[in-house]
Order: structure tokens, then sequence, then C-alpha cells
């Protein structure tokens, strides 16, 4: 009986010192190994945010407030990461610009109440924010290509235009900046101190917000920048396509894939009874208030922490807003299940990341210019980019997204060059289409050169069913 006492009591123990240890390594307090560049193994891999914090079902609340970003504590990265024989040799950098006040507005509500001039004492704050209007201030209209001189390089309205950069955008992209600076230029000299204008290359599209949003950064990375060094290019399509935008193609599958979004919409009861209730508070017909957009509107009372919308009918509330959120959620997963937006994405973002391989490979020759590149853009950028990558679990552009794609130079084999693409500072290397079967065969801790190279000159038609080797054969392709 005594033998059998203390055997349940030693089994109890191990028990619970079993218990202890993974609880332990599940909040992170047990150190977990680590890859050969100093990384998490298991953080380099990881796209989602991580499962400690994370709901266990998808949570609309839990994913509304990632998507607002709202700048907090300094932010953990992996951008730079790499053994010590590599050498860092060219970065670009695709933004999604900052916080903003709402493209549209719901009708019959009052306007929301939110102040978009810079003001250094008020939150969100930063450091350089007084620095940066002082300097802005400054700018002379040949930093940028026509027609953003006529844009202001900060937001400057005591009430919000429609789409205007918020202080906390503002902050968002300056934080961005902070972090990108101390990586890559403190860390790994990227630049020299002396660095020259053919050394940048800075494009945002025709928005205020865009370019605001790239200064912001750009001021972080290169505090009281050389206004001489500096010029902005104007592009004028939200794809970067440049001179490749006519595809007809791509545009076929963006038609059938809104086409999709329209269905699933009309599937949804519970969505469309919420839209009738919210109709109804503020007395227009359900058909009017879809058409306005709530969501966007909704999601900037949301981020503000301003209260919904009251009339004298009633008020729209949390749970009209987890609805609608919901619903975008069941829809970026349909989204994936059906690949027509990845096929729209393929087309869609083949410029783009053609012009990115071309730039890596001028870097791969020695050539010193354009060491650093920023694309201050939109989520109907980033979105394309990163489906068409294969990143089809990564998360939709948040409020200052960033993605970025380093290029580095093995020293002791100064012939081969490898490639690491973060999003949001997740190393998603391994998690591409073009890299996923060579993290599985190569113990190497970031992917070849060529491989992304032949992704896009090749494989990227492979993946469309394309019997055409070229973007312009792919475009014009027979019907759908």
């Amino acid at each position: 009986m005594l033998f059998r006492n203390r055997f349940l009591l030693l089994l109890a123990l191990a028990a619970l010192l079993a218990f202890l240890s993974l609880s332990l390594q599940f909040l992170h307090l047990i150190p977990m190994s680590t890859a050969k560049d100093g990384s998490s193994s298991k953080s380099r891999k990881r796209i989602l945010p991580d499962p400690v914090t994370e709901p266990r079902v998808a949570d609309p609340v839990y994913e509304a407030l990632l998507y607002c970003n709202i700048p907090s504590v300094a932010e953990r990265s992996m951008e730079g990461h790499a053994p010590h024989h590599f050498k860092l040799i060219s970065v670009q950098v695709f933004i999604r610009h900052g916080d903003r006040y709402p493209l549209y507005a719901i009708p019959k509500t009052k306007r929301l109440d939110i102040d978009c001039t810079l003001v250094a004492n008020r939150k969100p704050y930063h450091p350089k924010l007084e620095a940066f209007v002082s300097h802005m201030s400054k700018g002379p209209e040949t930093a940028f290509e026509s027609p953003l001189s006529s844009l202001p390089p900060f937001p400057n309205h005591p009430l919000c235009e429609m789409g205007e950069l918020t202080q906390t955008g503002v902050v968002q992209h300056l934080q961005n900046g902070q972090l990108l600076r101390d990586i890559y230029v403190k860390k790994h000299k990227l630049l020299p101190a002396d660095w020259s204008a053919d050394q940048l290359y800075l494009e945002t599209t025709g928005k205020s917000r865009t370019l605001q949003s790239g200064l912001a950064l750009l001021y972080g990375f290169l505090p009281d920048f050389d206004w001489k060094k500096i010029y902005f290019r104007h592009q004028p399509s939200a794809l970067f396509c440049s001179g490749n935008c006519y595809c007809p193609l791509r545009n076929q599958y963006l038609e059938k894939e809104q086409r999709r979004q329209y269905l699933l919409r009309l599937k949804n009861s519970q969505l469309e009874k919420t839209y009738g209730e919210m109709a109804r508070v503020v007395g227009i017909p359900t058909k009017q208030l879809r058409a306005a957009n709530p969501v966007d509107s909704l999601l900037c009372h949301f981020c503000h922490n301003v209260s919904f919308p009251c009339t004298r009918s009633g008020c729209i509330d949390m749970g009209h807003f987890k609805v609608i959120r919901m619903h975008q959620i069941e829809d970026e997963k349909e989204r994936r299940e059906k690949k027509l937006y990845l096929r729209y994405s393929l087309l869609g973002a083949h410029p783009i990341l053609n012009q990115t391989i071309s730039r890596m490979q001028r870097a791969a020759e020695g050539r010193k210019d354009e060491l650093f590149a920023l694309y201050s853009a939109h989520d109907v950028t980033l979105s394309p980019v990163l489906s068409a990558l294969g990143l089809s679990e990564a998360r939709f552009p948040r409020f200052a997204a960033r993605l970025i794609f380093e290029l580095w130079q093995d020293r002791e084999k100064p012939s081969e060059h490898s490639v690491r693409i973060l999003y949001n500072g997740v190393d998603v290397t391994f998690h591409t289409a073009f890299c996923q079967d060579h993290h599985r065969r190569s113990p190497k801790p970031m992917c070849p050169l060529e491989n992304f190279v032949r992704f896009v000159k090749r494989d990227m038609f492979v993946a469309l069913d394309s019997s055409g080797t070229n973007y312009y054969d792919a475009c014009h392709m027979e019907g759908i």
C-alpha cells in the first residue's frame, strides 16, 4: 500500500513537472533552438502572429486591431538577419500608406472628427515628429516628379479630408524608417555616410497619403536628408506596372473575382440582415448604404477609438461591425480557395516583380546605384504581390505594412547571391512558391537569387497554364 502511494505521488510530481516545462516553453520563458543565422528556426517560418496571443478561431475584433497597427512599443523584426559571412548589397521596400481618414462617408451621419494636423505632444507620439514637420517645410518642389509637386509633403488639415493621412499614419512610418535605419544603415552600412542621389530609388502613386508616407519613412531612415539628393518618381498605376499596364486577361480575372465576391455576399443572409439594420438606423435604402462601403468608415472609428455613428433611430454598434468584418475574413478564405485572385495577381504583380529582379541582378553584377529602393503604395499593390509570391496565408496588408526584398552576397563564394523576403518583420522566404522546395532540399539559410529570377521569368507563366513564355503573350491569351 505504501509503495503504491509513493508511486502515485511520484507520478503526480512527474506530471506536474512536465506541465510546467510545456507551459514555460509555450510562454517563451525557455528559449527555443536557433538557426545558424541566430534567429529562431520556428519564427523564421512563421507568417501569422504568435499562437500564444492569436485566438483559436477567427476573431473579427482581433483581426481589426492587427489591421489598425496602432503604434506602441518598439517592434521586433527579422530584417537584416543573416550568417556573418553574408554581406547585404541591396534592399527594396514596398509599403502601404499609413493610417488614413476614410475614403467613404456613411450617408446621413456626422462626419468623423479627426484632426490631421501634426502636433508633437499629442498621441501617438514620435520624438522625430516635430523635426519631420520642420524638414518637410523646407522641401523644394524639384524633389518630386509632376504631378507630385502639387501635393503637400505632410498632412495639415484641422478636420481631415477624405483619404488624408493622419498623425497615426505619419508616426507608423517614422517608426518603420527608424527601424530600417538601425538595421540597414547603422548595422549593415548599406548606404555610405556620403550617399549619393543615384543610390536611392523612390517611387509613389499620386495620392498625398502615399507621398507623405514615403517621406515619413524616408525621414526616419535618413534623418535631415539633403533635399538635393531626393527625387520621388510618380507612378500612375496602383499596380506599379509602368509601361506594361495593358493586360486584357488580367482584367478578365479581376472581373471574375469581383463576381465571386458579389455571389458570396448574396449567400450571407446575416450580412444582408446587418446591412438592413444599419440602413434603417441612418434612414437610407440598404443598397445605398452598401455602396457607401460602411466598413471603411467603421474601421476608422474602431482604430481611433471613436464611438460608431448614432441617429435618432438608433446606433450602429459593435455587433454590426463584427458581422461585416467576419464576412471579409470569410471572403479572403474563399478567395484563396478559388484561385481567381491568384491568377489576377500573377499578371498584376509581374511587371513590378520583374523590375525587382532586374535591380537585384544589377546589384549582383557589382552596380552601386539604387542600393535602396522605396515604393510607397496601397493595399491593392501589396496584396497581389503577396499572392503572386505564393504567400497565401499572409494577412491582408494592414496600415503601414511593409514588404522587403533583401539581396545578400556570400563572402566565402562571392559569385553566389541569395534573397530574403520579409513581411512586417517576419521572414517569409521559405513560404514563397519559388523557395519552398529549396528549403526542403537545402540547409542554406537563404534562397538563391536564381530561384527568384526563374520564378519571375518562367514559373509565373507556368502557374497560369500559359503557353506563352513572356508577359505580353500571357496577357493576350484567349478567354478563360
